[in-house]
């Protein structure tokens, strides 16, 4: 079987739907309608379209300096620049370790040898500058002999990374390049200088596929590739590389006059001629965002997360729903475990749609309720197939045939379609809601309306740094603002408060009371509800009282010098409020301290930094004891989720703290070294958010598959008592649950794999609903199908909750050399079976995964798997639990961030700036940048930027008078400050939390928080740059392939 040849053309699922009445869903930039799209990537075996890198005019590249900055530069200020939502640390994190690696025998220091320039066709890699004379390259060609020796044709055995590659497209393959005879790549023994911008011959571009910067050395960590001292501890000397020819007019020489003194002899390859996912996400936006994404057709890739367009809904669950990591499987378990690619589903069943876009229908089926599969229980959805003249149909998912109801009949059309078709949304839409019978409610009755529960720390913390003063102000205008259905003029849900420290204070709000009541329980050992009725109550009705509680909160404790608190009797007393009131709801917990006080649950402070790097460093994310797990299992019953607000100014241990939220389906909130004036607007902003979105209670939810493949693995904010059931107390728009799937049968060609999500919630009025979302995948019994129709970003979302699961478990160097092996495994595959046949010497990428290598290496040094030194145990913990329930686009700009120029495009221009790439070579010193990962939001100023910029941003005459870690820039009436405020307001609007500003000055000791999401460079932590991982990841599929 030869397996370039081309697949047969798949038929297109069902047919083009016209637009039904009642059911119209408005268009909304995307993807052509139901013939299959023209896909953005050039056929198969095609040249790629143009992949143009070049730099917006004027951006000077500054070389970053190559050595760490002292240690003592790198602490923020408490209160300042911490990590944004991770605690204090996350500055950079302390300099490289000094340990020099034995040199391989032969080798020259790093720099003296010049590296292999990447080579690449025009139509791929448009060169950066012109294209050399002939004089330069024999001058390159001349500069690049060593010694005279001509290099082995096979590379030596031994330390270094291996030889740079070319990287050849899947889709056309890019000349040999590669250097020149004798010309060698050696390593240093300390880091890699600067990169610079020369273009390389030897790395291409492949499909969905960039290249990304390697990491540098690693202190501590022992070498984690067999052979290869050079990642994860000092790099020792890179190997020979094996002799290439040459394409002379495909080497752009950097202009001697770009480079500083000490680089002009040097020649590295060139970042612009590997992969960059700045164009990658351009490339889309332009080819997938003007049109509709219509999903009518089976199998089809959506346009990346990062491109905004308009879903249709026409049978298939819009990309919003549901991403997958390939949208076309291999029909055997066999391939499968040849493509080593993970079959996964990332799914977010109550996304929040563009206000484009309808919310899905809700069907009422009456008494009846949804009509369902006997056998396998799959609900009704537009894949299931109607027989006998409509009186029975045969289950898509099982193959059973089931009887029609006579109340549900309806004739076929000479399609074998029902007549009905486009006005039932259960019969002609991916995402539909059913109304629930009450055989779907606990206990055979329909649920009450949830309620709130606001549970507050007063102890002397939480006092003193004003935030129990802050909150009851906010809470007094927020209560009006909870969420509600649909046209209702108030919202259904009750609220309750509790405030406690060593012991717990509940209120009676009761509407007939003039005050508020406190009853005290001070036996924390055996927790119960001291009061039923006026605890729970209306807001609207109770508003005097509730008001004056408010008012009264900061007073009462005003005194307190109680320091010690008490966690776990907390959650259960709100659990046990729940149960007496019989309904689900939410606990909102405001906790600011490590629970030592003597009740169940009591912690003890456990970090220690020095387990770092060793086999018991995995038990710094675990928690400390059982009886959380065991307090979660009993909320999740009762529908009790748990939302958590943490202020620590220490050690609190998340990772015990946050497992009760994150098995209910919650949110963990933190605000280290809390500060009103500086913290406040991201706490409320939080909080706010927090409370007025719409959350789904007492939720099951169950993915069924078509026979062939099943779900054996899931990942997210959820608790399992079995295999198919995932429980959430709770879940909101912005939770996701990911699914893993395996073969237990071949799959077919033609039927293709069907999903269906089935999620059962209450809603915020107390209505019992079922939201079932359908999509269908096609299958292959060609690798090469598969490689095409793969997702990088979904890839990488699953990838890196498989490995932050991992470390609860395992060693984190074990985790992170099983990810290395998996995208090398990934990638040689993909050569060994579909790329046309070339050198070993060049690095061929899938074109939709040419992105791979760089996000991978950003997930590889992030601070859960490669933490720096001022990243804490609990920053670790809190973006570990993070990161399990994020969706695809959260992912994508957490682990590589946006970083956008501010004064190269036109100040009127209404549009967001175009990004550049993650590395510090990308930052002019005359320019304004600012950077955002969903989580943090940096403005960083270069040195030489014109006065009247630095006037009209900050109000302020030079450079030296900005102040530094800054949160809020100053309201000016002028354009430029007008853009970058709303720009800012703009990209907050974006995200799922609060992103607090924090101005950088170039040289400055905050530079060094701001440079370590710089991720194409090279980390302190020792994290590898783009290049450096690149040239590991070519020599780990070249010792694979051989």
């Amino acid at each position: 079987m030869n397996v370039n040849q081309s697949a047969p053309p798949v038929p297109p699922f069902g047919q083009p739907q016209p637009v039904y009445p009642g059911y119209h869903q408005s268009g909304y930039g995307g993807q052509p309608g139901s013939t299959a799209p023209p896909t953005s990537y050039g056929a198969y075996n095609g040249p790629v379209p143009g992949y143009q890198q070049t730099p917006p005019p004027g951006v000077s590249r500054a070389p970053p300096s190559s050595e760490a900055p002292p240690a003592s530069t790198a602490q923020a200020p408490c209160g300042q620049a911490a990590y944004g939502q991770f605690g204090q640390g996350d500055v950079q994190n302390g300099p490289s370790s000094t340990v020099q690696m034995q040199r391989f025998p032969g080798s020259q220091p790093f720099g003296s040898v010049p590296l292999a320039p990447v080579v690449s066709q025009p139509a791929v890699l448009q060169p950066f500058g012109p294209p050399p004379t002939s004089a330069q390259v024999t001058a390159q060609l001349a500069g690049m002999q060593i010694s005279g020796a001509v290099a082995p044709a096979l590379p030596p055995v031994g330390l270094g990374y291996g030889p740079p590659t070319s990287l050849a497209s899947a889709s056309g393959s890019f000349p040999n390049s590669a250097l020149p005879p004798g010309s060698q790549m050696t390593g240093p023994p300390g880091p890699p200088p600067p990169m610079h911008s020369s273009q390389q011959p030897g790395y291409q571009l492949q499909q969905n596929g960039s290249f990304g910067p390697a990491r540098g050395p690693q202190p501590n960590y022992g070498s984690p590739y067999p052979g290869a001292s050079t990642f994860g501890s000092q790099p020792g000397p890179p190997q020979p590389l094996p002799p290439k020819r040459l394409d002379p007019d495909a080497i752009p020489s950097p202009q001697l006059n770009e480079l500083p003194p000490q680089q002009k002899t040097r020649h590295r390859i060139d970042p612009d001629a590997i992969p960059s996912p700045i164009q990658v996400i351009e490339d889309d936006r332009n080819n997938r965002g003007s049109e509709p994404f219509v999903t009518g057709v089976r199998g089809q890739v959506p346009p990346l997360v990062t491109t905004n367009f308009l879903v249709k809904d026409q049978g298939n669950a819009s990309p919003r729903y549901i991403r997958c990591t390939s949208y076309n499987i291999p029909c055997t378990s066999d391939m499968a475990k040849q493509a080593q690619v993970p079959l996964a589903a990332v799914i977010k069943p109550l996304a929040r749609l563009p206000p484009e876009e309808a919310s899905p229908y809700v069907v009422d089926h009456g008494e009846s309720g949804p009509l369902r599969c006997n056998r396998c229980k799959a609900y009704m959805c537009p894949f299931m197939q109607f027989i006998e003249g409509g009186r029975r149909f045969q289950c898509c998912f099982c193959s059973c045939i089931n009887d029609v109801p006579p109340q549900y009949f309806q004739h076929l059309d000479h399609t074998g379609k029902r007549v009905d078709a486009y006005d039932r949304p259960e019969l002609s839409l991916g995402s539909y809601e059913f109304l629930a019978t009450v055989d779907y409610c606990k206990n055979n009755k329909f649920p009450s309306p949830p309620a709130f529960i606001f549970m507050i720390d007063v102890s002397y913390n939480a006092i003193r740094s004003g935030l129990v003063r802050l909150l009851c102000e906010e809470l007094k205008s927020l209560l009006d603002f909870l969420p509600r259905e649909g046209g209702a003029e108030e919202s259904a849900i009750r609220v309750g408060f509790v405030t406690y420290n060593k012991v717990l204070h509940f209120y009676n709000v009761k509407s007939s009371l003039a005050q508020p009541q406190m009853m005290v329980v001070s036996d924390v050992a055996d927790m119960f509800v001291p009061l039923l009725d006026g605890f729970l109550v209306n807001v609207s009705e109770s508003r005097a009282v509730i008001t004056s509680l408010l008012d009264q909160i900061p007073e009462m404790f005003a005194d307190t010098r109680e320091t010690e608190t008490v966690f776990a009797p907390v959650i259960q007393a709100g659990m046990e409020a729940l149960k007496a009131a019989e309904c689900a709801g939410k606990l909102f917990l405001f906790h600011t301290s490590l629970p030592i006080a003597e009740a169940p649950g009591k912690l003890k402070n456990r970090d220690d930094r020095k387990l770092i790097n060793t086999d018991k460093e995995k038990t710094l994310f675990q928690p400390q004891t059982g009886a959380y797990q065991t307090l979660a299992k009993e909320c999740v019953a009762q529908g009790c989720c748990v939302d958590l607000f943490l202020f620590p100014n220490q050690y609190v241990d998340v990772a015990t703290l946050s497992v009760v939220p994150q098995l209910t389906g919650g949110s963990v909130y933190k605000y280290a070294c809390f500060q009103v004036e500086n913290d406040q607007e991201r706490f409320l902003s939080d909080l706010r958010r927090d409370v007025q979105k719409v959350v789904g209670f007492d939720a099951v939810m169950r993915v069924r598959t078509s026979t062939g493949i099943r779900a054996v693995d899931f990942f997210g904010a959820f608790y399992m008592s079995n295999t198919t059931d995932v429980e959430l107390a709770g879940l909101d728009g912005d939770k996701t649950v990911t699914v893993e799937f395996k073969h237990d049968d071949r799959l077919n060609e033609e039927s293709g794999a069907l999903l269906q999500c089935a999620l059962l919630y209450t809603s915020c009025a107390g209505q019992r609903r079922l939201r079932i979302h359908n999509l269908a995948l096609n299958c292959c019994t060609q690798l090469a199908d598969l490689y095409r129709n793969c997702e990088t970003d979904t890839l990488i979302n699953y990838m890196a909750k498989f490995a932050y699961r991992g470390v609860l478990n395992s060693p984190v160097k074990t985790v992170r050399d099983t990810l290395i092996t998996q995208c090398a495994q990934i990638l040689a595959c993909y050569r060994k079976n579909c790329a046309s046949p070339s050198s070993a010497g060049q690095l061929i990428l899938p074109e939709c995964m040419k992105l791979l290598p760089v996000y991978l290496n950003c997930v590889l040094k992030s601070d859960v798997l490669q933490p720096g030194a001022e990243v804490t145990t609990d920053d670790r913990a809190y973006v570990r639990q993070l990161v399990t329930s994020m969706d695809v686009a959260e992912t994508n700009v957490f682990f590589y961030p946006r970083l956008l120029p501010l004064t190269k495009s036109p100040i009127e221009s209404a549009t967001e700036p175009p990004a550049v790439r993650a590395s510090e070579e990308r930052l002019s010193n005359g320019d304004i940048y600012l950077l955002e990962n969903g989580l943090n939001l940096f403005l960083w100023v270069g040195a030489s930027v014109q006065q009247g910029v630095v006037q009209s941003l900050f109000s302020v005459s030079s450079f030296s008078q900005i102040t530094s870690g800054l949160s809020v820039l100053p309201v000016l009436d002028n354009p430029l400050s007008k853009k970058v405020r709303g720009l800012i307001d703009s990209l907050r609007a974006q995200r799922s939390r609060y992103m607090k500003l924090i101005v950088v000055k170039q040289e400055d000791k905050l530079e060094m928080l701001f440079k370590h999401f710089l991720v194409e460079d090279k980390s302190l932590s020792g994290g590898a740059s783009y290049v450096d991982f690149l040239c590991h990841m070519h020599k780990e599929i070249r010792q694979l392939l051989s």
